[in-house]
């Protein structure tokens, strides 16, 4: 790729060294944005004029806002959030501890709120921008040994829908994905046969993919009419979908 234009569209990617992370980096530097790929403790990504890795805990309010600053001191605009940072601590909600439940909402929640408000100031001031929350169908449905990430994930979609309507005068879209169960590092614990079971509840009787995942991504974020909506990608049904 040549050096990016004054044109070129800018998206902050959390998570981004993970599984879906990845396919939406590699997706939206193949439709030509500048990509800042934000991760935790692992880097994947090697930096180019097009890709900056940047460290970033997201349930840090000062490292939110340091990763915040250097894609704005890079390429002086921020044009999509996508919220993909997640973690489980899967257990019976009686066996659940404290931190089990607070990292899980911190991650998942915490960290989504927190970088949305870091990147709305631009955002508004451009009076153009876009955040793609990435929830779960546990949030529609729960999920059994799940309940902090069902917790978590359904106030993902409440504050989707809430930010929504607070930042649209300014032409700014929030919506959230539901990607389905991906064959990634957080499903890599899986035993087979719970993989089975996930790919048999699906009406297609597979899994998605995080490739797939990130071109509806990459679709979505070219709209200008479409916000605070929630977008279900397999095809598990259900009663409220």
């Amino acid at each position: 790729m040549s050096e990016p234009t004054s044109a070129a569209r800018v998206a902050l990617i959390t998570g981004a060294s993970g599984g879906l992370g990845r396919a939406l980096v590699a997706e939206f530097l193949g439709q030509g944005w500048c990509v800042a790929a934000g991760f935790h403790r692992e880097n994947l990504h090697s930096e180019t004029d097009w890709l900056l890795p940047v460290p970033l805990d997201v349930t840090s309010r000062n490292a939110v806002h340091s990763a915040v600053a250097q894609v704005l001191a890079r390429w002086q605009r921020i044009d999509l959030l996508i919220n993909n940072a997640g973690i489980t601590a899967d257990n019976l909600s009686w066996q659940l501890t404290d931190d089990d439940w607070q990292r899980v909402l911190d991650v998942n929640l915490k960290g989504a709120f927190l970088c949305s408000q870091a990147v709305l100031r631009p955002m508004l001031k451009q009076r153009d921008g876009h955040i793609l929350n990435i929830a779960s169908f546990s949030a529609r449905t729960g999920n059994r040994g799940q309940a902090n990430y069902a917790a978590a994930k359904s106030a993902l979609l409440g504050l989707t829908t809430s930010l929504a309507q607070e930042v649209g005068s300014r032409n700014v879209r929030v919506n959230a994905l539901l990607p389905g169960v991906l064959p990634t590092s957080m499903t890599a614990s899986l035993a087979p046969e719970q993989l089975v079971a996930f790919a048999a509840a699906n009406t297609l009787g597979r899994l998605n993919d995080p490739a797939e995942v990130a071109r509806f991504a990459a679709f979505l974020v070219t709209t200008q009419n479409i916000s605070g909506q929630v977008f279900q990608l397999d095809s598990r049904a259900a009663r409220w979908a």
